[in-house]
């Protein structure tokens, strides 16, 4: 990973349209130095192609370290799928399971990311967009929905902690999300602006009490969200309030923050636009995840390098995941007929 003073990554994680870069990506990449990579299920048709892929974006960037990210939660959001992969189940069941057995459910959990964990890192993808930690409420949009950990905030602090160890345990770092809250959010903020007019006490002990129990994580997403009892103009993904004195200073989460999707329907402006407002705001990298060649090549012509407190705090990252790396010789077998020995004691549907 690069020291401050070293020519350092652009502020930026894109995506790409294909099983391999394509010659203008390659180019773009290698000039603009972009961060990491985002994988989706386009990206993934088995483990040599993925192997191969993840290389060739490392040897693009010349950093053997350079992050892969995935969304691999499981249920309706998994890139990574059958025949080659494991299909893991959605968050709620562990939310089911922990209302008759807490510790059951967090064991059960703490398995299941287990397992994401070793797939993921077979291929070369250390950073996984999980937990959601966003707590839906009565009338909320789906869009959460069966992704979330529970419906109170100690079921998903500690099923979320569960999934977080779980994960770092295979040498995987997990990015909490949707920072400060999107389980309130009454439309989908890829196709529209969410505005929650909850007060701030209420977010205070209910919304933002599980990323205050998870704080210490490595990485964090924002979310796409306005919450007009803080800043009632800016998301929170794009405004400086809530990043410095709700998601900084209150919540008190000091690792690595990444915008979600630049290209989400929440934000407006150009993509160029968004993405300066973000680094503005005080995200430390922005979220480009469309694979457009346009689209990306006008981000990467406005993105500034990374700023030392952010290279601080992904340096202070891979130092977790290199520490968090368990030597307890869990198999892949023996944590999948122990995940799946406590759903049929419980009687709990793994679909």
């Amino acid at each position: 990973m690069s020291n401050p003073g070293d020519d350092a990554p652009a502020a930026v994680i894109f995506g790409c349209i294909d099983t391999v870069l394509t010659e203008a990506e390659a180019d773009l990449f290698s000039e603009c130095n972009p961060f990491g990579l985002i994988l989706f299920e386009h990206n993934c048709v088995d483990p040599s192609q993925l192997k191969d892929l993840i290389a060739q974006f490392r040897q693009t960037v010349g950093r053997d370290d350079a992050p892969i990210l995935i969304d691999q939660e499981g249920g309706r959001v998994t890139r990574m799928k059958p025949p080659h992969w494991r299909h893991p189940p959605p968050a709620r069941v562990f939310a089911e399971l922990a209302e008759s057995d807490m510790e059951s459910a967090s064991r059960a959990a703490y398995l299941n990311a287990r397992l994401i964990g070793q797939e993921l890192a077979e291929v070369g993808i250390s950073v996984d967009c999980l937990p959601v930690l966003d707590i839906p409420v009565v009338g909320a949009h789906e869009v959460i929905g069966d992704r979330a950990l529970g419906r109170d905030p100690e079921t998903i602090g500690q099923l979320g902690k569960a999934m977080s160890e779980g994960i770092m345990a295979e040498g995987v770092l997990p990015i909490i999300k949707h920072i400060p809250g999107h389980g309130r959010a009454k439309s989908d903020s890829h196709k529209e602006l969410p505005i929650v007019d909850t007060t701030r006490v209420v977010l205070e002990s209910t919304d933002f009490r599980p990323f205050v129990s998870l704080a210490n994580m490595p990485w964090a997403m924002t979310a796409h969200v306005v919450y007009t009892a803080i800043d009632d103009i800016h998301a929170a993904t794009i405004s400086p309030e809530i990043i410095e004195n709700i998601i900084r200073k209150e919540i008190g989460f000091e690792g690595l923050l990444l915008s979600d999707d630049i290209g989400m329907e929440a934000l407006s402006g150009t993509k160029g636009e968004r993405a300066q407002a973000i680094l503005t705001a005080g995200c430390d990298l922005a979220l480009e995840c469309s694979g457009k060649i346009d689209d990306m090549t006008e981000v990467a012509s406005i993105i500034p390098q990374m700023s030392n407190s952010a290279l601080k705090r992904a340096n202070e990252a891979e130092k977790l995941r290199v520490a968090s790396l368990a030597n307890d010789g869990l198999s892949s077998e023996t944590a999948l007929k122990e995940l799946e020995d406590l759903m049929r004691e419980h009687r709990i549907d793994g679909g």
